[in-house]
């Protein structure tokens, strides 16, 4: 078990399962099919991210990620709930637009009810301790919809600034980034 200091203890690292206080992020795995199918076809939750997927879709992207943490050392972690153990989101580190060689970005999605609980920043703060203090990269980026003000919010709450409008997905994206001078520099807190 290991805890990041350049996240300030936001988390708890072991393996690659990563806790912070009301969350338990585990790389995905057969296991999480029903929660993360609820959500991916959930047209709430995939408002901004291309659409709803099926429940194939979604099996095939678990056994996608089980690869990729086998090749990268990162990817895609379920969100649980430590009361519950309940999934209630998701979240990645993984190549932009998904193109080896890109700069690594950060994302995120919750189920409806989980909405406005902070829940968002928490798993972010873990997983962007994780890809500056394991990886040791020197930026990390972010994109969401335009629209999107609650991710951007919480792209801002981790100290990401903004770039500008630039084209990812297939989309015109609002695209943050921090490097990691700045995330071991900025403010304590959420």
């Amino acid at each position: 078990m290991r805890r990041f200091g350049i996240d300030r203890g936001d988390a708890v690292l072991t393996g690659n399962i990563l806790e912070t206080a009301r969350l338990r992020l585990e790389p995905y795995a057969p296991g999480h099919l029903d929660g993360l199918d609820i959500m991916a076809s959930d047209p709430r939750v995939m408002r901004f991210l291309g659409g709803i997927a099926t429940r194939e879709q979604t099996a095939a992207a678990i056994e996608r990620q089980s690869q990729r943490w086998a090749d990268y050392g990162f990817g895609w972690w379920a969100f649980l709930d430590r009361a519950n153990g309940e999934l209630v989101g998701a979240g990645c580190i993984q190549h932009l637009a998904r193109i080896e060689g890109n700069p690594l970005e950060i994302g995120w999605r919750l189920r409806p009810d989980c909405w406005g609980q902070g829940l968002a920043s928490e798993a972010a703060r873990a997983m962007a301790g994780f890809a500056f203090g394991r990886l040791a990269i020197p930026i990390l980026t972010a994109v969401a919809d335009p629209e999107n003000t609650a991710s951007r919010r919480v792209m801002e709450r981790l100290g990401m600034r903004y770039r500008g409008i630039e084209h990812w997905y297939d989309m015109d994206l609002a695209t943050y980034e921090i490097t990691a001078a700045e995330w071991r520099d900025r403010p304590a807190g959420p």
